[in-house]
């Protein structure tokens, strides 16, 4: 997979950035300045995003969330990394939450932003939809629909314009693998609601990310590693949308692991 490197020459740490579906380790371009001051900052594509493209996934007709978990750890064993702290949006943070499960030895903290730990009935519903419609319809219109509801106010229009103009870099195929992947994850999710990874974590949510926050709010009243807090007026994609309130929230955190 392709990565990026920001080094810190005066630290040891490390911060590693993991985005969402449809998107690229770019989503963190507000990030990136703000944690080198601290942190080296590992930034990683994921399989089909971005410049991580290889003609082995063409022949690939599904994904799961173990492959592409190893191909990051794979990353961090080439950079002989061997632990970090892992900051994520959106369905990257089930990437991550899976990584910890498997592998907690490479995890000293989690950044959950935008966090996925429960699809809604209406996500649901659009899940099933989008089941049945992905082979029919462009794959780019379905993003821009799922865009618009998940992001629909006029102050997350940046937001949906970065996740589109990312998602226009991939293609049918490609799409069909990442919301197959999506759209079977219901038992993971169901596990890690269940299950306190005993490792510090924050959950950074936007006020208006009315799909996912009530899960998440549920979620750290019962797992005692785990803290939430919400930016006021922001959406989905927090980093974007509220980038220096998100960098400090994180920053503090980071601090005090």
């Amino acid at each position: 997979m392709h990565y990026t490197i920001h080094k810190n020459d005066s630290s040891t740490e490390w911060v590693t950035f993991i985005h969402g579906a449809g998107g690229s380790s770019s989503i963190w371009y507000k990030q990136v300045r703000a944690f080198q001051q601290k942190y080296n900052v590992l930034l990683i594509d994921l399989r089909g995003h971005g410049k991580s493209k290889k003609p082995i996934y063409e022949k690939l007709k599904r994904y799961q969330f173990d492959n592409i978990g190893d191909e990051v750890i794979e990353v961090l064993n080439h950079l002989e990394i061997a632990s970090t702290h892992w900051v994520g949006i959106s369905l990257g943070t089930i990437i991550i939450r899976e990584i910890t499960e498997r592998f907690p030895e490479r995890t000293r903290s989690m950044i959950m932003a935008g966090a996925i730990m429960k699809i809604n009935f209406r996500g649901q519903v659009l899940m099933r939809l989008g089941d049945l419609l992905k082979s029919v319809i462009p794959y780019l219109l379905m993003y821009r629909l799922f865009a618009y509801i998940i992001m629909p106010r006029n102050s997350h229009k940046e937001s949906r314009y970065l996740f589109i103009n990312e998602a226009k870099k991939l293609y049918q195929k490609e799409f069909t693998r990442w919301f197959s992947l999506v759209a079977d994850v219901n038992p993971l999710l169901k596990y890690f609601r269940f299950k306190d990874a005993h490792v510090p974590t924050l959950y950074i949510m936007g006020e208006e990310d009315h799909m996912f926050l009530p899960s998440i709010t549920k979620i750290v009243q019962g797992h005692s590693s785990a803290s939430l807090h919400v930016i006021p007026a922001c959406g989905h994609v927090v980093n974007v949308e509220k980038p220096l309130a998100f960098n400090e929230v994180a920053m503090r955190f980071l601090k005090g692991v």
